[in-house]
C-alpha cells in the first residue's frame, strides 16, 4: 500500500495524473446583499426583427397560413413568444433600413408598392409596415422601438414617422394614420437614430462627423414633434483591427451626449474567434461582450463629465446573438445575459437578433427551440437588482482570452419576491464542477429550486418532436449559509433561493 502512495505521489509531480486529482476542492461562489451593482431594466430581454428572407415573411408574418390569425400573424409563434415576455420590439433594420422609406409600408396592402432591398437582395413587399409592426406588438405586449433611415434618409421622413405614429390628430400624418384604421396614437417611445452607419456595408454610410450632423437634427425635429420620446444614437459596428470602432463611439458621445438617452452597441461575439466554432472558444465569448461593455461605458463617463450633461446616457445593446440553435447557441444566450446583469448599471436596453430565433419553425406548429429554454430562464425569473459576485474556480486559456473562469456567475436580488436568483454556466465540455455558494448575508433555511438547461451534447437541438434541449427542474435542502452544489458539464443552472 504504501509503494502504491508513493507511486501515486510521483505520478503526481510529474504531471502523469490529469488536474481532477489535484482539484478535488470545489469553486467558491460568494454573494453579499450589500455589493449592489443596479436595477436590472427589464428591457434587456427585448427583441429585433427585421425582413430579411423568411424571418418576417413565412415566420411571423404569414397570411397564408392554417395557422395565421386574422391579422396574419402566426398564432403559434405569439403563444409561444408571450411566454418569453418580451418587453420591447426593435424593428425595421437592420441594414435594411438604410434604404426604407416606411411611407411605402402604410395605407391598402394592395396599393404598396413593392421594392427591391438592396441590402439583402431581396424584393420587400411592405406588406409588413408600421401599422402591422404596432399590432405584433400589441399581440407581444412589448414596446415599440423603431430604427429610422440614417442612410438614404431624410430629415423630414424621420420627423413626419414620429407624427405618423404619436400626434393624436390634427396634422397631415396623424389624419393618415386615422384614416387608415388606427385612431389613437401608436405612441412610439424608443427611436433609434440609424443603424451601423459607420459599416462600409450600410447604404449611405457616413463618417462620424456627418453622421452626428444628420443625427443631432433629426433628434431635434423629431424631439420637436414628441418631447418625450427616447433616442437612441448609433454606436459602432466595424470592429476592425484598428480599434477605430473606439474612436467612432468617442466622437458620438462627445458631439451627442445631452441629446440622447443611449448609445447603440451591435456585437456577434462569434467574430472574435475568426470562424473557429469549438465549444471552448464560443464558451469564451462572454469576456468579448463584457469587454465591449466596458469600453462603451468608461466612453461614457468621460463624454459625461467633459459635458456636464446631467441627462444620462446608457447602453442600448440592440443586436446580438446566440450564435447557433444548439445547445452551445443556448449557452451563448446565457452569457449575453449575464454579461447584461453584470453591468445592470450602463445596460437598459438588449434586442436579440432576431425574435423568430427564440423558437423553432414548422408548417405543422412552431416549438421551444434550444435558444428558448435559457432565455425564458431569465426574462421570466431575473427581474430586480444585480449584485457583484465573487467566484473563485478554474480557468483556461484560448489564442483570444486567457484566464477564462469555466463558471459564469451572476446573481439577482428580487425583494419584491423574496428570492436570491443565481445564474451558472459551466463552460466545461467534459467535467462537472461542485462549488460551494457561501451567502454572506441573509438568513436562509429550505428547499432551493434549481432549473437546468442541458442536453447530451453541445451541439444537441430541438425539434418539433424532440425536446433534446429542455428546462430540468428540481429542489435541493440546504441549512445555514452555505450551499453545495455540483453543476454538470456544458449546462446553464439558474437556482431559486427563497429569502426569509
Amino acid at each position: 500500500m504504501k509503494i502504491l502512495r508513493n507511486l501515486i505521489y510521483f505520478m503526481i509531480l510529474s504531471g502523469l495524473v490529469s488536474g481532477n486529482l489535484l482539484s478535488q476542492e470545489p469553486a467558491v461562489i460568494k454573494i453579499d446583499f450589500d455589493r449592489k451593482i443596479g436595477a436590472i431594466d427589464p428591457n434587456i430581454y427585448g427583441a429585433f426583427v427585421e425582413p430579411i428572407r423568411t424571418v418576417v415573411y413565412g415566420t411571423i408574418y404569414d397570411p397564408s397560413s392554417p395557422l395565421a390569425d386574422e391579422k396574419g400573424f402566426r398564432k403559434d409563434l405569439i403563444e409561444l413568444i408571450r411566454e418569453l415576455k418580451i418587453p420591447v420590439l426593435r424593428w425595421p433594420g437592420g441594414n435594411y433600413v438604410s434604404g426604407y422609406n416606411w411611407e411605402d409600408g402604410i395605407g391598402p396592402k394592395e396599393l404598396r408598392p413593392a421594392r427591391k432591398d438592396l441590402a439583402w437582395n431581396q424584393i420587400e413587399s411592405n406588406q409588413m409596415g408600421t401599422d402591422e409592426y404596432v399590432k405584433l406588438c400589441n399581440l407581444l405586449g412589448s414596446e415599440n422601438f423603431i430604427c429610422i433611415n440614417a442612410g438614404t434618409g431624410t430629415l423630414d421622413q424621420a420627423r413626419h414617422w414620429v407624427e405618423y405614429c404619436n400626434v393624436e390628430k390634427g396634422t397631415y400624418y396623424s389624419d393618415l394614420r386615422r384614416k387608415y384604421g388606427s385612431e389613437k396614437p401608436f405612441n412610439v417611445k424608443y427611436w433609434a437614430l440609424g443603424n451601423e452607419i459607420d459599416g462600409p456595408w450600410q447604404m449611405g454610410q457616413k463618417n462620424a462627423e456627418d453622421y452626428c450632423k444628420f443625427a443631432l437634427e433629426a433628434a431635434k425635429l423629431m424631439q420637436l414633434v414628441d418631447k418625450n420620446i427616447k433616442l437612441i444614437a448609433s454606436g459602432a459596428s466595424n470592429y476592425k483591427p484598428d480599434n477605430g470602432w473606439i474612436d467612432w463611439n468617442d466622437y458620438v458621445l462627445q458631439q451627442m451626449v445631452g441629446k440622447i438617452d443611449y448609445l447603440s452597441v451591435h456585437r456577434y461575439a462569434t467574430e472574435a474567434l475568426s470562424g473557429d466554432r469549438n465549444f471552448s472558444g464560443m464558451m469564451s465569448l462572454g469576456l468579448d461582450v463584457d469587454k465591449k461593455i466596458d469600453m462603451v461605458k468608461a466612453l461614457i463617463e468621460k463624454a459625461m463629465l467633459k459635458s456636464g450633461s446631467k441627462r444620462p446616457v446608457y447602453i442600448s445593446f440592440d443586436e446580438w446573438s446566440g450564435g447557433g440553435n444548439n445547445l452551445t447557441g443556448s449557452l451563448m444566450v446565457a452569457q449575453h445575459l449575464n454579461s447584461f446583469i453584470r453591468h445592470a448599471d450602463i445596460v437598459k436596453m438588449a434586442n436579440i437578433t432576431m425574435l423568430s430565433s427564440l423558437v423553432g419553425n414548422s408548417p405543422d406548429g412552431d416549438f421551444r427551440n434550444a435558444l428558448f429554454q435559457s432565455f425564458y430562464l431569465y426574462s421570466n425569473n431575473c427581474h430586480g437588482t444585480s449584485l457583484d459576485v465573487y467566484t473563485s474556480c478554474e480557468k483556461y486559456s484560448n489564442n483570444i482570452f486567457k484566464d477564462i473562469p469555466y463558471l459564469d456567475v451572476t446573481a439577482v436580488l428580487n425583494d419584491s419576491a423574496k428570492m436570491l436568483v443565481v445564474n451558472v454556466i459551466n463552460k466545461h465540455e467534459t467535467k462537472a464542477i461542485p462549488a460551494d455558494i457561501v451567502l454572506q448575508t441573509g438568513d436562509f433555511t429550505g428547499n432551493v429550486k434549481t432549473y437546468e438547461v442541458n442536453g447530451k451534447t453541445t451541439t444537441s437541438s430541438n425539434t418539433k418532436t424532440e425536446e433534446a434541449v429542455s428546462i430540468n427542474a428540481n429542489e435541493i435542502k440546504f441549512k445555514g449559509n452555505v450551499i453545495h452544489y455540483s453543476f454538470p458539464a456544458h449546462s446553464f443552472t439558474q437556482l431559486e433561493i427563497p429569502i426569509k
